[in-house]
């Protein structure tokens, strides 16, 4: 007779962990616990801040560890927003909310790979470039500022 092996306690596994870092690797970081699914902001601060659109997961800012950041710069773009980018290399690597201090977005693309996150939403699609087609399978929000 066979024995099956008792179901793997979930609490006693380990959380789950992401890496990251800038272009030139002065920031480096480590990301313990989960991540959001992926937005992508179309809104005018966040395409000139990327060249392109930001596509940020995020993460409770005390999960962020840093293995290097003496290179991190933050930016404010407005009174309650700030960006963090390596002032080395120029890459972004991360937004903030003044009204939202517990959390952190961070670039997915300066995630190392594997990732496991999607792509779920899309915000400020009326603001998007006129270059960029939307992906229709991705829930957009319009957040129109006029």
């Amino acid at each position: 007779m066979s024995e099956t092996a008792p179901p793997e306690d979930p609490s006693s596994a380990p959380p789950a962990s992401h890496t990251g870092q800038c272009a030139c690797g002065g920031v480096q970081y480590t990301v313990t616990g989960d991540l959001r699914s992926v937005s992508n902001c179309h809104c005018e601060p966040c395409r000139r801040t990327t060249g392109h659109h930001m596509a940020a997961t995020a993460a409770h800012s005390g999960a962020i560890d840093f293995e290097a950041k003496d290179t991190l710069q933050w930016w404010s773009r407005t009174p309650t927003v700030d960006y963090g980018f390596c002032n080395n290399c120029g890459s972004s690597l991360f937004w903030r909310a003044n009204d939202k201090p517990d959390h952190i977005s961070i670039t997915a693309g300066s995630l190392n790979q594997p990732t496991g996150l999607h792509t779920y939403e899309a915000l400020f699609v009326v603001e998007a470039a006129d270059y960029h087609e939307l992906d229709p399978s991705v829930h957009q929000h319009t957040h129109d500022r006029s």
